[in-house]
C-alpha cells in the first residue's frame, strides 16, 4: 500500500510528543557524534529526525529499564518495562509503515520483536549467571542484526547492508556491555555507557531518517 501523507503526519504526530517526553528526562550528551547528528537533524527533515529520535530512545529507555527492574528482582516493574518495550517497537513499526505501507511495518516488527527477545534473553541469562544462554541469546542478536540491515536496505538504497548492519552491531555491543554492568552494580561504568549509548542511537536514527528523507524528500519533513 503506497504511503500518504496523512499516514505520515499521524505517525509523527504520535512521535513527537513522546520525542518531548524522553528529551526531558535524558541527560546531556557532549560527544561529538551527538554534536554533528544534532547538526543534521536540524538542517534535514527536522521533524522526521526529532520523532526517529524519540522514539529508538523509548527502546533503550524501556530496556534499560527491564535490566534494572530484572537486577532489584522487581518482577511487576519487569513486566511494566518488557510491555513498554514492545508497544514502542509497534511504534517504530507503525512509523516505517507510514512510509513503506502495512506489509513493511508488520516486517519491522517482526524483526524489533526478534531484537527484543534476543536482549531479554540476554539480560535474562547474565542475571542468572548462564554463560551458555547469554551466548546463545548473543548470536541471536548478531543474526537479527543482519536481518534488520537486509530489510532496510531491500527498502532503501540510501541505506546499505553494512552500514546498518554496523550500526545495528554497535548497537547490540551497548546493550551487552550495559546489561553486564547494571547486573554487576557497576554505577559508574553503566553511567558511561548509558551517554554513549543514547548518543549512539542519536546517530542510528539519523542515519535511518536521512536514508528516509532523500528516498521521499517531497513527504519527510
Amino acid at each position: 500500500m503506497k504511503t500518504t501523507l496523512l499516514s505520515l503526519a499521524v505517525s509523527l504526530a504520535l512521535a513527537l510528543p513522546a520525542a518531548a517526553s524522553f528529551a526531558a528526562e535524558m541527560p546531556a550528551v557532549a560527544t561529538p557524534a551527538a554534536q554533528s547528528t544534532t547538526t543534521k537533524a536540524a538542517a534535514t527533515a527536522p521533524e522526521l529526525h526529532k520523532a526517529m529520535r524519540a522514539l529508538w530512545h523509548g527502546h533503550i529507555v524501556h530496556t534499560r529499564a527491564y535490566a534494572e527492574a530484572v537486577k532489584a528482582g522487581n518482577a511487576a516493574a519487569a513486566t511494566r518495562a518488557a510491555d513498554e518495550t514492545v508497544a514502542n517497537a509497534k511504534e517504530i513499526a507503525n512509523a516505517v509503515a507510514g512510509f513503506y505501507g502495512e506489509d513493511a511495518g508488520a516486517g519491522m516488527l517482526k524483526l524489533l520483536g526478534g531484537h527484543w527477545q534476543g536482549v531479554k534473553d540476554l539480560t535474562d541469562a547474565r542475571h542468572a549467571g548462564n554463560d551458555v544462554a547469554a551466548d546463545k541469546a548473543m548470536n541471536e542478536l548478531d543474526e537479527n542484526a543482519a536481518a534488520v540491515a537486509k530489510f532496510l536496505s531491500g527498502a532503501n538504497p540510501n541505506l546499505p547492508y553494512d552500514a546498518v548492519n554496523g550500526l545495528m552491531l554497535a548497537h547490540i555491543g551497548y546493550h551487552a556491555g550495559q546489561i553486564q554492568q547494571i547486573m554487576k552494580g557497576d554505577k559508574a561504568g553503566e553511567a558511561k555507557t548509558w551517554k554513549e549509548m543514547q548518543a549512539h542511537m542519536d546517530m542510528f536514527a539519523d542515519a535511518l531518517s536521512d536514508g528516509i528523507a532523500k528516498q521521499f524528500p517531497d513527504k519527510a519533513k
